[in-house]
Order: C-alpha cells, then structure tokens, then sequence
C-alpha cells in the first residue's frame, strides 16, 4: 500500500509549462483530501530550523561575507528526519518544515543587510545607538509586514503566472522534497547530481583545485583589453549557478546577460573613455582615481550598479502600474470582506485558501501602528513630523516593491534587495533631511527604516518561492501563511541576538567582520547625512533605460536585474538556458524533448541542492579557520584553464545526463 502511495507521487506533466485554454493544474496531494501539515513535528523542526539557520546564516554572513540560502538545506534535512523517523505521508509536514525554516535566510538577509551599519557607523559617532529591541522590532515588524503584504498576491504569482515564471529556487526545493518522497527511482539522478554539484563547489571553494571564476586577463591580450578598452569577460565556472541558469531558461538568462553586457561592454567601457581623467566623487568622496586610470571591475562597482539600481526602482514602479488592476482587485476584496460581504472562499479548494482578507487588512494596519508607535517612541525621539514622515515611507515603499522582490525571485531565483534597500536609504535620508532631522540621530533613522523594509522585502520574495512550492505539491496556502508568522519573530529574536554577540566579541568597526552590504550602507548613509548628494545622474539613466525597454516589450526587470548583478554570475545563466534549449531541441520527438528537459530540471536542481549544502559546510570550515585554500595555485593564470576544463566536463555531464531520460 504505501508503495503504491509513493509511486504516485510524482509531479504532473504540466507542472512547469505554461496551461492551455481551460486546463488546470492537478498538484501531488489532491486538494480533494487532508494530508498532515501543521502538527507538533513539523512546528518542531520547523522552529529548530530557523533558530539553527538563522545563527549560522548570521554568523556566516557578518563573519565571512558569506550568505546562504536556507531553502534548500532545509528541505533536504526535512527529508532525511522524516525518513529517518518513517513518517507516513511526510510531504505536507516537510513543505512546512521548510516554509517555517526558510524564514531564517529572509529574515537574516534583511537584517545583515543594513542594521550592522548603526555599530559600524557608532564606532565614528559614539552618541549613536544600538539596542537589541531595536533591531529585534525592525526584523521582526518588516517580516510582519512582508508576508501580509505578499499575500493578497499570491494567486497572480503563483496560480495565474503558472508556467510563466521559471521559479528556478523553488523549482529545486520541489524536487528534492519530491524525490524524497518517493525515494527510489527519481531520487537517485538528484542525489547522484546533487554528489556532483555539492563536491565539484566544495572543491573549488575549500581546496582551490581550479579557479572560481574564469576571466580574459589570464590572455595577454585580455589584460589587455581590461587595461586598455576596460573590457573585460568573466565566468563563475559553479556547479550551482549553472544549475539555476537550466532552470531560468534561455528567454531570461538572454536578457539578463543583455543587461550585464550593455553595462560592461558599453558604459564601463564608454565611462572611461568619457572621464579619461577626470574624479567623479560627488556622491562618494572616498573615490580618488580618475575613471579612466580606474580597472573595470571598479568602474562597475562606483559606477555602472548604480544604473541597475535605477533600472529595478523604474522596472518596479513600471510592474506595480501593470499590476495596479491586480493591486486594485486585492484591496477591493478586503474592504469588502471588512464590510462583512461572504466572500466565495469557503467554496474554494483546500489548496486555494488563504488568510482571509479582512485578517490580512486588520493585521497589516495593526503592525503599521505598532512600526509608526516605535518609529515614534523607540527612534525619532518622540517628534512626531518626524515618525508620521518615517511610517508612510516604510509602509508604501514595502507595500510597492513587495511585488517587484516578488517578481525577482520569480524571475531569476535572486532578490535584489541590498539594491532596493540601498534606494530606500537613500530616499528616506534625503526626505528625512528635507523635513529636518539629519546627523546622527537621522543615521538611526534611517537605517532602522531601511532594515524594516529590507526585511520586508526580503521575507516577501522568500515567500513566494515557498507558496509556489506549496501550490505544486498541494499544501494549504493559510497554513503555510499561519506559521510563517512564527518563523518570523524566531528569526529576529536569534539574528538580534548573534548581531549583539559579534559586536562583544569582535566589534563590528575591528574588520573581523566583513558585513559588506552594510559596511556599503553605512558609506552611502554617512555622506548623505551630512549634505552630499546621492548619485541620481546614474539612477536617472538606469530609469530611462528600463522605460526605453517597456516600450520595446523587453521585460526590464531582467535586465536591470543583469546590470546590477556582477557578469561573472550571470554568464553562467546563459550557458545553463542555452543547455536547456539545446537538450529540449534535439529530438524530432516532442515526448523525448520534454522528458529530457524534465531529467535536465532534475539534474539542475541536484547542482544546486549540492552547491547550497556544501556551501554551508565550505563557510563553516572558514570559520572555524580551517585554511586549506591553495592560494598560492590559485594566483597562477593556469587554474583559470583548469577552471573551464572542470566545467567543461560538467557541461558533458548534465548534457549526457539528460540523454539518458
């Protein structure tokens, strides 16, 4: 009998492409039926998932530079305790394991990404202040806030989308969390390619056999080129990166490589032959070299980031006017629901139930009170101008970009919200400035507001990938909404915790710890406090761009998510999309190109479920300062060569693999 169970858990044909007229998605566990989700085991390791991961995520993060992400992790140990402990019908209680868990890496990215700025910044200004509710209320009220928000979306996302969006982090949790499952059959491709992936960048990160990343300058001509026409060609050569580019597919990895190029290969370039000697330091005084002496990779970072932060701001605002109908319709609901108008929710399937809306509506406006009484009482010092001014930025900036972080994720499997965030900051330093609050006390301010919204930001796109992979298996949406409240507050109350640890014990100004987003935060805050501008020149053309691109029917999301994130990570998406086009092509058998393309999925999200772990395992052993990293070979050009033959081989690997389907 349970045998028979576990052969039929498998994901349907149709779970990755796109419905036709008047068909409908059939997930694993039917929505005609009740399966275990929510009951002590699965609240158990769920909560012991977020405390262990958010610890680590934050000590890892803070100490290392190193941010990982939780998902995967999770969902492979809620496999192994489940099986371990032979549960019956674990799929549900694993989705919530993971859905509770998963909240440690949202909740710990927002915080990381800003809120170490206030001891950075104190070290400097020792009448700044840092308490630990502080930044346990900015965690824990910005999560609030993120999944309250996210929630009226959820339907659009993740049912109406269906197909759309390649959900590419989601998509590998769902494998693993199927694969586990069943076990057998489809578990030994991923465990085998999981092996692979997970040893291949654990190698590569621990041992240096061959080099991370693959560039030009290992030619003459390429240092050339770097020094000369600041041209530059870069490849991560991962296992896990490769993965996600299968997954994200040829149509958006081409246009995410299109924006990291238009920046590297056009403005970099352009930028210096423009500024040969001249110091563009109005928004950044620490810049002392002309543009033109500076290397590429600097004319990037001081630079052409700034474009793709302005390309996300504009793309966002753009989706949030397409999604405004959307917007419209959720909010409509809730005031109806507020009302006490009978809604048809009852009638839904288990499968397509939410909170209801007139919870959503209460709750979201209780912890809008709740941020403005602490804005008020806990950071503007009692001036109420200034925390009436401070609430209504948080709260629509939050409420706007939920949707963009939600995009993104969907999109490409990365949020970028330390870009989102650097734009909040910025925004709320120069309106902070405007209505007079400014010096130290407008620091705080502002990176309190930035740290409420990067959470914000970052738990909503977190989000969406485990509501998309609880709307394939079949879990229930209100359940999965329910718990991750929990998730939440015990994420802020261990990220608060180690932050404060890590300040005693090496003091965020030591450089012990590298904290770089927040250590870019506090740079960009410092000046703007105290009356230098921000760089909207840049932010201006990254904006037109993404209109130009809107008007082209390009998705400037993707694009300005290419121009933000370094070239190196995003050629790597080209390559795995072009794989996947090719091993789905091959065949004038549409049969055999689809189940290829589902084994190339499976093979893909292996390399990513094994990079994610073996991640975690190489950050540790740094941390515990265990050094083994051949640097002295790694500064050789030939481990650059022995970097593209290991990917080679890897390429073959998942290529060959697919075959075999």
């Amino acid at each position: 009998m349970e045998n028979e169970i576990k052969d039929n858990i498998k994901l349907p044909e149709n779970a990755f492409t796109e419905l036709k007229e008047g068909e409908e998605y059939q997930p694993v566990m039917s929505p005609d039926k009740a399966y275990p989700e929510v009951n002590g085991w699965s609240v158990t390791w769920g909560v012991l998932m977020a405390i262990l991961f958010s610890a680590a995520a934050a000590y890892l993060g803070l100490r290392v530079g190193q941010v990982f992400e939780a998902a995967i992790p999770i969902a492979i140990i809620a496999v192994g305790v489940s099986t371990a402990a032979k549960r019956r019908n674990p799929l549900g209680e694993n989705v919530i394991i993971q859905s509770i868990g998963a909240c440690s890496g949202a909740v710990v990215a927002g915080a990381i990404f800003t809120l170490p700025a206030l001891y950075i910044l104190k070290d400097k200004y020792p009448e700044m202040s840092a308490s630990f509710i502080n930044i346990l209320l900015s965690s824990l009220l910005g999560g609030i806030l993120g999944i309250l928000f996210l929630i009226p979306f959820r339907k659009y996302f993740v049912k109406d989308m269906h197909g759309k969006y390649p959900f590419p982090e989601a998509t590998a949790t769902t494998q693993v969390l199927v694969s586990g499952a069943k076990g057998g059959k489809q578990a030994k491709p991923l465990l085998l390619a999981g092996l692979v992936g997970g040893l291949y960048d654990f190698i590569v990160a621990t041992f240096g056999w061959w080099n991370e990343n693959f560039t030009t300058r290992v030619f003459g001509w390429g240092e050339m080129l770097a020094d000369k026409a600041k041209l530059v060609f870069k490849v991560n050569t991962g296992a896990a990166l490769l993965g996600l580019g299968y997954i994200v597919g040829l149509k958006y990895a081409f246009i995410i490589c299109l924006g990291s190029l238009a920046v590297w290969w056009l403005i970099v370039p352009a930028m210096a032959l423009m500024f040969p000697d001249t110091v563009l330091n109005q928004w950044d005084p620490s810049i002392s070299t002309a543009v033109g002496a500076m290397a590429p990779e600097d004319i990037f970072n001081a630079y052409g980031k700034y474009i793709g932060i302005g390309g996300i701001a504009m793309a966002g605002i753009i989706g949030i006017i397409k999604s405004w109908g959307i917007i419209k319709q959720a909010v409509g609901l809730a005031a109806k629901e507020m009302k006490g108008n009978k809604t048809a929710a009852e009638k839904l399937p288990r499968t397509q139930r939410d909170i209801p809306f007139k919870i959503i509506a209460i709750g979201s406006i209780a912890t809008i009170i709740i941020t403005f009484i602490f804005f008020w009482a806990g950071v503007m010092e009692g001036n109420l101008l200034f925390a009436v001014v401070g609430i209504l930025l948080v709260a629509v900036i939050s409420f706007l970009f939920t949707t963009v972080a939600a995009n993104a994720i969907a999109i490409v499997g990365s949020n970028p919200v330390s870009g989102m965030t650097l734009m909040t900051l910025i925004l709320a330093s120069v309106v902070m400035v405007a209505v007079g609050l400014k010096g130290t006390g407008g620091m705080v301010a502002a990176l309190i507001m930035g740290g409420v919204v990067c959470t914000a930001l970052s738990v909503a796109g977190s989000f969406i990938t485990d509501l998309k992979i609880g709307y394939w298996l079949g879990s229930t949406p209100r359940k999965q909404e329910t718990w991750k409240f929990l998730g939440t507050l015990v994420s802020a109350a261990t990220v608060g915790g180690v932050m404060i640890l890590l300040d005693k014990t090496y003091g965020f100004a030591s450089g012990q710890l590298a904290a770089p987003q927040a250590n870019a935060m506090a740079a960009v805050i410092d000046p703007l406090m105290n009356g230098i501008d921000a760089p909207w020149v840049l932010y201006a053309i990254g904006a037109v761009i993404a209109i130009v691109l809107t008007w082209l029917k390009v998705p400037a999301l993707a694009f300005a998510l290419g121009m933000f994130i370094p070239i190196q990570l995003n050629i790597p998406l080209l390559i795995g999309g072009a794989i996947n086009w090719y091993v789905t092509t091959r065949s004038k058998n549409e049969e055999v190109n689809r189940e290829r393309g589902e084994k190339g999925t499976l093979i893909a999200s292996g390399f990513i479920a094994g990079g994610a772990l073996m991640g975690v395992v190489s950050a540790l052993l740094r941390f515990a300062e265990v050094d083994v990293l051949n640097t002295e070979w790694l500064a050789n050009p030939l481990s650059e060569i022995c970097s593209l033959v290991a990917y080679a081989l890897l390429i073959v690997y998942l290529i060959k693999s697919t075959k075999k389907a």
